[in-house]
């Protein structure tokens, strides 16, 4: 009786340790500062997915650039030794090409117009990274990019004439600078500042989260509200870690990522005209609205014909054709 009784107390302990499985640690890195909405939107879903799975699934999010700059992020999706990241499409770009679509400058009406392109066109053009080890969960927004410099206002594309620019590592924005007539100057957003700070470089470009997060205002005595282009920010996961969860993980995921989209696409909204008012209040940048959108667009649309040449207008007129 004795031996029963304790040989089934020890299958309930042997049952409840197997199904009390030790959490799921996966790491999640990007290059914001946490006060970012996209920073926070990372913490935001961190904070979900151990509500939903009961602390199963532990997310550690790593801000600030502390597990590498985009590039370095990407590429350890595809080797398996990064776990999860949020990176922009023109990073993205360089590994799953036809992406680079959503940064063509001038290409989206407005925000809602780009959210709506996103999640149809650009989720299925995301699929294409399966095939290099990354899943893209979701497309979050990092905001609307605008121009910065220490030489004078913006106004004109004549303005950016002779202008050593900061650009990601990718071809739409070198050759937007390009046809700009500005030097184009590839560099990770770490070392953007102290490049600006000790002017090897004229300018940068970025939405108004990080200039006014990451304090380029600090440094720059211009900016110039161009509104070139818009920039997402995919949530991506490895296909290593993705394989090791099950299918229940994956869901909640997935449902989490998407949640956090929303959530943070208002937060973007919601936060944009406090770092604008955040940036004149500094007294260090002069802020100029006073920008020909109409010459801009048309001295960057050879970008276009450079896109075409290599993919094809069909993602174009998807993205042009959406209501």
């Amino acid at each position: 009786m004795f031996r029963t009784i304790f040989g089934a107390v020890a299958a309930l302990l042997l049952g409840a340790s197997l199904t009390m499985a030790a959490p799921v640690t996966l790491k999640l890195g990007h290059i914001a500062e946490p006060e970012n909405p996209y920073g926070q939107g990372a913490d935001h879903f961190a904070k979900l997915v151990k509500e939903r799975s009961n602390g199963e699934i532990d997310i550690k999010v790593y801000p600030s650039s502390q597990l590498g700059n985009q590039r370095d992020l990407v590429e350890g999706l595809g080797f398996g030794t990064v776990d999860m990241t949020l990176t922009g499409t023109a990073v993205l770009g360089n590994f799953v090409p036809e992406v680079a679509v959503f940064d063509l400058p001038f290409i989206f009406r407005d925000v809602n117009h780009a959210y709506k392109a996103l999640d149809t066109v650009g989720m299925d053009l995301a699929k294409k990274g399966e095939d290099r080890g990354m899943i893209t969960l979701a497309i979050w927004e990092n905001g609307v990019r605008h121009m910065t410099n220490n030489a004078r206002p913006i106004k004109t594309p004549a303005d950016m004439k002779g202008l050593k620019f900061r650009v990601m590592e990718q071809p739409v924005y070198i050759e937007m600078m390009k046809s700009l007539g500005a030097s184009p100057t590839p560099m990770a957003m770490s070392e953007l500042y102290t490049a600006l700070q000790k002017g090897v470089i004229d300018g940068q470009e970025n939405p108004l989260a990080h200039i006014a997060t990451k304090r380029f205002n600090e440094v720059q005595k211009y900016l110039s509200l161009s509104g070139h282009t818009y920039a997402s920010e995919p949530l991506l996961i490895s296909k290593t870690a993705w394989n090791k969860l099950t299918p229940e993980q994956q869901q909640i995921l997935k449902k989490a990522a998407e949640d956090t989209r929303d959530w943070e696409r208002q937060l973007c909204r919601d936060l944009e005209g406090k770092f604008l008012q955040q940036i004149k209040d500094s007294g260090t940048t002069q802020v100029n609205d006073d920008v020909d959108k109409e010459a801009f667009a048309k001295a960057t649309r050879p970008v276009w014909d450079i896109y075409t040449k290599r993919f094809g207008d069909k993602n174009i007129k998807a993205i042009q054709d959406i209501k």
